[in-house]
């Protein structure tokens, strides 16, 4: 389970569907938790947070997020139980675990995978 938190700045939108036996798009009505609210909606619609908003994905919940073009920059949070995307919530489309970026600044921060080896 993961809740994802609209934290300020524009809108942010989410399509919705449902993982079928084949862990395909399932044409089945999803349930939607906003704010801990629970309905329904059907299969491939958008749902759409202001700041402020939270929703939360179950298992089995494919979802494409994205920020409508006139919205402007968002800033979203994500918290997850255990960020498994093979059985927990998930992206239809493979995506890789880290974007490829083009640096231009020197790390601020380094990611686990980028500290040098421990000398023996």
């Amino acid at each position: 389970m993961e809740d994802i938190i609209n934290r300020g700045g524009g809108t942010v939108s989410f399509r919705l569907y449902n993982a079928d036996e084949n862990d395909g798009l399932a044409a089945t009505d999803v349930p939607v938790y906003r704010d801990g609210l629970c309905y329904t909606v059907s299969a491939g619609s958008v749902v759409s947070l202001k700041p402020g908003e939270s929703l939360t994905l179950y298992p089995r919940c494919y979802h494409e997020f994205f920020v409508p073009e006139e919205s402007g920059p968002v800033l979203i949070g994500e918290v997850s139980m255990c960020n498994d995307d093979n059985t927990d919530n998930r992206f239809y489309e493979p995506l890789g675990r880290f974007p490829t970026v083009e640096e231009d600044e020197p790390a601020y921060r380094l990611l686990c995978t980028e500290y040098p080896k421990a000398a023996r």
